[in-house]
């Protein structure tokens, strides 16, 4: 929607009242990559800390495991509540948001995939745009179409595949990630943890889980569980699905390895009632302010769900 007609919208009340309409229902939104300045693909510094000053003025921030508690035990819940999640675990949400959390008090969870912060590998999805950077001619293939048909890829085919592409382009892949791709450090995500930033599992390597067989997504889930609670000394209960990829026989996994509580990528606000704890939606974050309101506050899946009322009646209308 052009940017002049979401300013109109939001200084007519619009968003407000849309907020106001489901504040019954708490907010979940996502974060990935930070950056001090503005930078593609990365919430800046000066982004994050606007979002917080709004969030902060028009919800309750609560952590996810009140959240848990909640869904899980009948503990109140504030109404307009939010929790703020950040994936994967990047050294820039240390460097960059943690303090900005700190300063403004706003509680989190950060999900770690623990193979990345061991220091194992890099994640899979950053080693073809590194290749991408690299390139004598640049544009000679897209790393993010590619990494989205990787995705449907068993592991084992995608690290061969991978490897032969950087081959193919004359690109070496260092083993450990570049300086733009680090993980935090487990003292760093002990520190998190401490100060309100609770870290939760995103599985071992990051994988497609409904790809795997039932002994491999359990492995995923049990090891990373049981390498966060020897790091972090207590129980870990929130898990987040890589992509959001999951179905029945994963969710079912994920119950049985002791995660009480788990976040999807599907966009959506929470409402009581009929919410599974193992399949929360979440709104994933906007690099302005008016784009940030109108998806937080439901404007955007409103919209949606009026575009397939109007397709669907399209649709009937051509059919008669």
């Amino acid at each position: 929607m052009k940017e002049a007609v979401l300013d109109a919208l939001r200084a007519s009340g619009v968003f407000a009242a849309i907020r106001t309409a489901n504040r019954r229902k708490f907010l979940i939104v996502t974060y990935h990559r930070f950056s001090a300045q503005a930078a593609a693909g990365k919430t800046s510094a000066a982004a994050l800390s606007e979002q917080l000053r709004y969030l902060q003025a028009h919800y309750t921030i609560v952590p996810l495991s009140a959240i848990e508690r909640h869904l899980v035990e009948g503990d109140p819940l504030p109404s307009s509540s939010a929790a703020i999640t950040i994936d994967d675990g990047y050294r820039d949400a240390y460097e960059v948001a943690f303090p900005i959390l700190r300063r403004y008090g706003a509680r989190a969870t950060l999900f770690a995939a623990t193979d990345f912060v061991d220091g194992a590998d890099w994640l899979w999805t950053d080693k073809l745009r590194y290749v991408e950077t690299r390139l004598p001619q640049p544009g000679r293939f897209s790393a993010a179409l590619l990494n989205e048909e990787l995705k449907r890829v068993p592991a084992g085919e995608r690290r061969l595949r991978i490897a032969a592409i950087a081959r193919e382009s004359g690109v070496a892949l260092p083993a450990s990630p570049p300086p733009d791709c680090q993980p935090m450090t487990w003292s760093q995500a002990r520190e998190m943890d401490a100060a309100g930033v609770e870290i939760g599992s995103h599985t071992v390597t990051h994988p497609i889980l409904p790809l795997m067989t039932g002994d491999e997504i359990a492995r995923e889930l049990h090891d990373s569980r049981s390498r966060l609670e020897t790091e972090l000394d207590r129980p870990v209960t929130a898990f987040c699905y890589p992509n959001g990829d999951y179905d029945a026989r994963v969710r079912y996994e994920v119950e049985r390895a002791g995660y009480r509580v788990a976040v999807t990528t599907k966009p959506g606000l929470n409402g009581d009632g009929t919410v599974d704890p193992l399949a929360l939606e979440r709104i994933h974050t906007e690099r302005d302010l008016t784009h940030f309101i109108q998806s937080t506050c439901g404007f955007e899946l409103l919209k949606e769900r009026l575009r397939r009322a109007s397709h669907a009646a399209a649709c009937c209308i051509s059919a008669a």
